[in-house]
């Protein structure tokens, strides 16, 4: 099934230190570009994150919001900065000398001072942590890509509706050829007998001048190519995974074609028709840009 570069996914676990939440969505972008926003402590999991979100995404600038909310007790340690706590008292004690006050230092007085005394927690083990982290990871993706999935069906149904419209085109323009050049041979009849005021026209000279207009005007290869890449296309929808470029390429070449075809136009119906594929073209390559 094809995707959506565009989606949304979430996805949490608890046990009892923490709550992990990850929220995901995306956007258009070329190539693959993850913007991972998380708490510090978790940097050093990064690497692993993006190794594992790799599996599941292949294009689209991708934003990860990592949340954890801890409500448990880790193990922590209470350290206590003696030098500076001396450092404290000494100035304690210069400032009584000097302003003559009738005070005493106590610990307590130490104790307040800025960071005499500081906790620090342990480093959480990476492999325990990842532990939690990884199911939550990749929940997030599937259902990050369950959304672009739905999305990629929808545009699947639109881009093979435009298909079919294109091909219609397509075979206005073949069944329409026959008329131009009926058309240019009654033409050019009627202007020969005007210079040659009815004395006799040479209907092998009428012939190969509609063989060199039929040259000029002829779009049966354009047709026939074009016919070709909308083909290619629905067998490309049909496939699953990152089909993105792939559709992009097939549409440039459809519009070069279409390009040839507008370029060729020998009167104003073949014109509006080419006009017409172009428009089309235009809009399917809007939707492909969606496409993973």
């Amino acid at each position: 099934m094809i995707r959506s570069m565009t989606g949304y996914g979430r996805a949490e676990a608890a046990d009892d230190l923490r709550k992990i939440t990850i929220e995901m969505k995306a956007v258009n972008n070329r190539y693959l570009d993850l913007n991972i926003r998380m708490p510090r402590k978790f940097g050093f999991l990064e690497a692993r994150i993006r190794d594992t979100l790799k599996q599941y995404i292949e294009r689209g600038k991708v934003d990860i919001f990592i949340n954890s909310e801890e409500y448990g007790s880790e193990s922590g340690t209470l350290s206590y900065n003696e030098a500076l706590a001396g450092e404290y008292v000494a100035c304690m004690r210069r400032m009584i000398e000097t302003f003559h006050l009738d005070e005493k230092i106590s610990a307590a007085d130490i104790a307040r001072s800025p960071e005499v005394f500081s906790i620090g927690t342990t480093d959480p083990d990476e492999d325990s942590l990842w532990g939690m982290l990884e199911p939550v990871v990749r929940e997030a993706a599937q259902h990050f890509n369950e959304a672009r999935e739905a999305e990629g069906n929808r545009l699947k149904e639109d881009l093979l509706k435009k298909l079919d419209s294109l091909e219609t085109l397509t075979e206005d323009v073949i069944a329409h050829e026959p008329e131009i050049m009926e058309a240019y041979r009654a033409k050019l009849m009627e202007t020969m007998n005007e210079l040659l005021e009815n004395k006799g026209i040479d209907e092998s000279r009428i012939a190969a001048e509609c063989v060199l207009y039929a040259d000029r005007i002829c779009t049966d290869e354009e047709s026939v190519r074009l016919k070709s890449h909308i083909v290619q296309m629905r067998k490309e929808l049909a496939k699953s995974g990152s089909i993105g470029k792939r559709l992009d390429f097939i549409a440039q070449e459809m519009n070069r074609e279409a390009n040839t075809t507008l370029s060729k136009a020998g009167d104003l119906v073949t014109a509006d028709l080419g006009i017409e594929m172009k428009t089309v073209i235009e809009k399917i390559r809007e939707q492909i840009q969606n496409i993973e």
